[in-house]
């Protein structure tokens, strides 16, 4: 665990620990995907021999669990929250509005028909 956190930690736009996590998990995956669709592609491929296909098994299991893409979650820049986020914006639907009737978000302004 240790080795994937960063030695001198740049905060940034970062406001507390699940932000930060969830950073570390994108950069672990992004460096690991790359080795975890080969060992998919032999795990899946029949023509190879049933031992080199549980090796490949084997090997991504042990991997570490922030290499897997589902321990990826949205979360807002601002506050750190995990649900309810706008994609385009990264952000949750509460930070969204206050930003947008404050104005901070350019081309957005609340509706009126």
């Amino acid at each position: 665990m240790s080795m994937f956190r960063a030695k001198k930690l740049d905060l940034g736009c970062f406001v507390n620990i699940k932000t930060i996590r969830d950073h570390t998990k994108r950069k672990v995956f992004a460096e690991n995907e790359p080795e975890r669709q080969a060992l998919r592609y032999i795990i899946r491929n029949m023509s190879l021999p049933q031992r080199a296909r549980v090796q490949a098994q084997v090997q991504l299991a042990q991997m570490h669990c922030y290499t897997r893409p589902t321990q990826i979650r949205n979360r807002c820049i601002e506050g750190g929250k995990g649900r309810g986020i706008l994609r385009d914006f990264k952000m949750s639907r509460y930070m969204f509005r206050l930003n947008a009737l404050a104005g901070n978000l350019p081309g957005v302004k609340k509706a009126s028909w």
